[in-house]
């Protein structure tokens, strides 16, 4: 079985977060800028064994896809293109960014590092992936 990764995608950077081989817990992997993702998305495939992608797609609360999803289509038919073989699904992202800052205030993480994007986006992708896995448990 191989991992699950997730990826939180934005114009600026892109929060990429990895399950174990069972598929069983969410980690935070790292955070890169966008424009290297396809650099680390093939040395990162070609060194682990990877079973699915899920990406955040950002919807509005009347459940339309937000203003963003014009960065993130290009890159989900991108990816299409260059990995066919490869699962992937798309996942209502809406309001990991808050969930993710709330987390480091609850977490004891101090002021200084709560304004640290990167630490955020990776954060955010870990929350998508656990949301996958949740959606993934509940409907077997």
């Amino acid at each position: 079985m191989g991992r699950i990764l997730a990826i939180d995608y934005g114009r600026k950077r892109v929060g990429i977060a990895v399950t174990d081989p069972g598929q069983i817990i969410a980690n935070r992997l790292t955070t890169v800028p966008t424009h290297t993702i396809w650099d680390f998305l093939k040395t990162y495939f070609q060194s682990e064994k990877v079973d699915a992608v899920v990406v955040g797609y950002p919807k509005q609360m009347n459940n339309k896809a937000s203003e963003s999803v014009r960065y993130i289509n290009p890159f989900l038919k991108k990816f299409q293109k260059i990995y066919p073989e490869l699962k992937l699904e798309i996942l209502d992202e809406r309001f990991t960014s808050k969930i993710a800052f709330q987390t480091m205030i609850d977490g004891g993480v101090k002021k200084q590092k709560r304004r640290d994007k990167a630490m955020v986006d990776a954060i955010s992708a870990t929350i998508i992936l656990q949301s996958y896995l949740e959606q993934k448990r509940n409907n077997i």
